[in-house]
């Protein structure tokens, strides 16, 4: 691979005149670029220096990337932009007669970035270099929240993703195996599932019997792959058509198959797209329902002037936990070389007496408004009682002490509970009726060793001082927004986990350069104030970019030549 030119390469005056000083492409080529050309190193790694045609460039096509979520442009317009932008080319460290590369370059670079683990080379990068500028400290203040994003899939019924993972097994079957070699059945098969399409206008009594009906083939073909090769039994597609038909179906007596009628977490929900899982939150009005993935945001909480950074972005699928997303968030850090923020503001989801108890332990805050205990209504809860674990106390409402403590341990998970009772108090309480249900006989009430942590913290949430500076943690909304509308967080580009968790990561990266690009204008600006361009001048220096970009044009079309049409004798 060539290396490319020195900054600005022959573009110095150029970059002059055109770019003011606070050109935010300008200040992307000074800034930005050297940061991504030290990571030219590791993306050498990614590819064969012996073997193959010559490659392109690799910082060119991750600064492409860079660029093209900063603005949120396809691969193909971020190309022509490379062949025909003067302020990328600036920001590229191109020359101006730079010719472009076919899109599929920057398709072949992401799988390599995937291959070799280094999906988040560019966002440690810029987060180093706004460490080093003093901008980001390895310990601070943080708010973490998370979002969905939407998979690269069309919404199937289960019918649908039956039949559609059956086709992709038939043709992947067809492709492997001979006419001789297919069983008696196959015509029939290859009419049902792949020359037909389904009619959706169909009663619904039709659609049910086609679904049974698809599950009885499907048994059917897996049956007679059993004593096959290993190579066609364990192809791709038909081990996916095998984890469908054990998520939407039951074998019965004599073989038959009936449709489950509720299918469990994370079932396929698209054979094009099988890492893509359905979740719903929220209830009424608020219940959002996805297929897709699940992203954690952390974004740092810096002085005034020293602006909010992202820390961390983390994919999950769409039906992990926020509970399991705070340690994953915490190790992602960890691995950029950050410490465990000193006070990280959440909100309920995050909340537990494990994870209030683990920060206290590392000396951290992690403050967010735990859940109320569940109970049932008009039936005191938990929040009702006084509970001193460490002392194997509690008091009830009406100040009577329990009479019995237990300890409670499971086996699995090594999880301790305490159960406590209050047998002979509850006889002649006046509260009795909203402490106790219809069949019971006295009160019992169950806590986890952790448990004093989370109550004080139940009571802490209620004053003004914890709601005064649980205000902090509404900002993660507007990043959330910012990500979303800017960038194009809510949707995925690609498919599979690792590319769309790759995608996440460019858009991180590019939330904070343009932060920082924001910051350094701010500062140019703050220290000289007579240096702001007026109307005036930023409408001649765009023109002067429109001319500049126009001779590139006509550079290009000046390359072609009209030859006459010939005559057609009659």
């Amino acid at each position: 691979m060539e290396q490319q030119p020195t900054l600005f390469g022959s573009m110095p005056a150029l970059a002059g005149e055109l770019f003011a000083e606070n050109d935010r492409y300008r200040l992307f080529a000074q800034k930005v670029w050297p940061v991504l050309a030290g990571t030219r190193a590791a993306l050498e790694k990614c590819y064969c220096s012996d073997n193959g045609r010559p490659g392109i460039e690799p910082v060119l096509l991750m600064g492409v990337l860079v660029l093209q979520f900063l603005e949120r442009l396809p691969d193909r317009q971020a190309v022509e932009m490379v062949k025909y932008h003067l302020g990328w080319k600036l920001a590229l460290n191109v020359e101006l007669e730079q010719k472009g590369f076919h899109p599929t370059a920057l398709v072949y670079f992401r799988q390599r970035l995937v291959k070799h683990d280094q999906a988040a080379i560019a966002f440690r990068a810029v987060l180093e270099a706004l460490q080093e500028e003093g901008l980001l400290a390895k310990k601070t203040r943080q708010r973490l929240d998370s979002t969905h994003v939407i998979g690269l899939v069309a919404h199937l019924s289960a019918l649908d993703c039956i039949r559609e993972t059956f086709r992709l097994a038939l043709e992947e079957l067809a492709e492997g195996l001979g006419e001789t070699e297919r069983p008696d059945f196959w015509a029939l098969m290859w009419e049902r599932y792949v020359e037909n399409k389904l009619d959706y206008k169909s009663a619904e009594t039709v659609l049910r019997s086609k679904q049974k009906q698809a599950g009885e083939d499907i048994a059917l073909v897996l049956r007679w792959l059993e004593p096959l090769g290993v190579e066609v039994r364990e192809g791709r597609q038909v081990k996916l058509l095998r984890r469908v038909f054990e998520e939407n179906y039951t074998v019965v007596e004599n073989a038959a198959c009936e449709p489950v009628k509720v299918r469990g977490a994370g079932a396929v929900q698209s054979p094009h797209e099988p890492e893509a899982e359905y979740c719903a939150k929220g209830q009424d009005k608020m219940r959002t329902s996805w297929v897709g993935y699940r992203v954690q945001v952390a974004e740092s909480i810096g002085e005034k002037g020293a602006g909010n950074f992202l820390t961390s972005i983390v994919t999950q699928q769409a039906t992990g936990s926020d509970d399991a997303g705070l340690p994953a968030t915490l190790n992602k850090q960890k691995e950029m070389g950050l410490e465990a923020p000193s006070e990280l503001y959440v909100d309920g989801a995050y909340i537990s007496a494990a994870a209030l108890a683990q920060a206290e332990k590392e000396n951290r805050e992690l403050l967010g408004r735990a859940q109320a205990s569940p109970h049932k209504r008009n039936i005191f809860g938990a929040d009702e009682f006084d509970i001193r674990v460490e002392e194997r106390r509690a008091f009830c409402p009406a100040g009577k002490q329990s009479t019995q403590c237990s300890r409670l341990e499971e086996k699995e998970s090594g999880k301790v509970n305490y159960r406590f009772e209050w047998s002979y108090h509850c006889h002649q309480c006046q509260w009795r009726d909203k402490c106790i249900g219809g069949s019971q006989k006295h009160r019992t009430l169950v806590a986890g060793q952790n448990h004093t942590i989370l109550q004080k913290r139940r009571h802490d949430q209620k004053t003004s001082a914890f709601i005064e500076r649980m205000k902090i943690r509404n900002g993660i909304e507007g990043t959330h927004s910012e990500l979303v509308r800017a960038h194009g967080l809510r949707r995925a580009r690609y498919r599979g986990n690792a590319k769309v968790d790759l995608q996440n990561q460019f858009i991180g990266a590019a939330c904070n350069i343009k932060r920082w690009l924001r910051l350094l204008i701010k500062q140019l600006k703050d220290k000289d104030p007579q240096n702001v361009p007026s109307p005036e001048y930023r409408e001649t220096e765009l023109a002067c970019q429109h001319i500049a970009t126009l001779s590139l044009y006509l550079r290009a079309f000046a390359q072609f030549r009209l030859e006459p049409m010939p005559t057609v004798s009659s």
